[in-house]
């Protein structure tokens, strides 16, 4: 007998062997041991006090900037979807938002509101639990520009908050351990301005998204990180990357002929082909140019 035969009682969903490439950008990977989706945060506070403490823990967002792996992932993946995750409230100059919603719908709570500085939310294809994981941003503006706080339970199942200092936010990166913390809610703060003027910052933003990111392929966003003095692009684009298909075991993957930083499932790839394009792009790089290119990108599970 495993866990999964005596896993505690949820009132949300707990799904055994569930395939997690539906749940992905990309459309690839292999199956959770164990994929829960927590009613709410009691749910998932009761759920992991009553997990043992053994069973690793992944979390996943909307799967925009993740490759799972063709072996699956071991232990219990959550993911806190659904309304009441996702909801956004402004109070004065304040938003705080659950950690399942959208970073675009932020944007847009924040242009209602009429409230300035969140509008690259809207740059952002992800949640505003991994936005907080890693910094996100972009357009010149990151995370750590408008973070107050953050409400998070801890593998153990303890309540915690963090201010924006815990978080020690350096380039797409937080001191605190990926999946240590489950993120629940956050609170930025905004700066007054009209609500026409807000929007239209972010009008320009998804237009400009639009015509230079591959956002209608099944891609991962940002490929690598860039590196101090570059734009990752250019050298993928440089190193002869772009449009060229790779296969490992699958039916192949490539960076995108409209952004180079991105990387796209064609048709038929697997996660294997997807991460060892990426791979095989990084060793090319750092050969040519001797820049050592980052992955952006969470990898997670076993390879297959």
């Amino acid at each position: 007998m495993t866990w999964r035969d005596t896993h505690p009682t949820v009132r949300g969903k707990l799904l055994l062997n569930e395939p997690l490439g539906p749940y992905t950008w990309f459309r690839v990977g292999g199956a959770a041991d164990a994929l829960f989706i927590p009613a709410d945060a009691d749910d998932l506070i009761d759920f992991l006090k009553a997990l043992d403490p053994a069973v690793p823990v992944t979390v996943l967002g909307v799967g925009s900037n993740v490759i799972v792996r063709d072996g699956g992932v071991e232990g219990v993946v959550i993911r806190l979807a659904g309304r009441t995750w996702a909801q956004i409230t402004t109070e004065g100059d304040a938003i705080t938002a659950g950690a399942g919603a959208l970073d675009s719908m932020v944007a847009k709570a924040s242009a209602k509101a009429g409230l300035a500085g969140l509008e690259f939310y809207a740059g952002i294809p992800g949640t505003i639990g991994g936005a907080l994981t890693m910094n996100a941003g972009c357009y010149g503006s990151e995370t750590k520009d408008v973070l107050v706080s953050a409400r998070g339970v801890t593998r153990a199942g303890e309540r915690v908050e963090y201010s924006l200092a815990e978080f020690g936010y350096t380039y797409r990166h937080s001191v605190v351990p990926e999946n240590a913390i489950i993120w629940v809610e956050a609170t930025y703060r905004g700066t007054p301005d009209a609500p026409e003027a807000v929007q239209a910052r972010i009008d320009e933003i998804t237009s400009r998204r639009e015509q230079t990111q591959p956002i209608r392929d099944k891609t991962g966003g940002s490929t690598f990180k860039n590196p101090e003095g570059h734009s990752s692009w250019k050298l993928v684009d440089e190193a002869g990357w772009r449009g060229k298909l790779h296969v490992v075991n699958g039916g192949g993957a490539k960076f995108s002929e409209l952004h180079s930083n991105f990387m796209i499932n064609p048709g038929e790839a697997t996660a294997a082909d997807i991460e060892g394009l990426g791979e095989a792009v990084r060793a090319d790089v750092k050969a040519k140019t001797g820049v050592q290119l980052d992955w952006e990108i969470k990898r997670i599970g076993r390879k297959g």
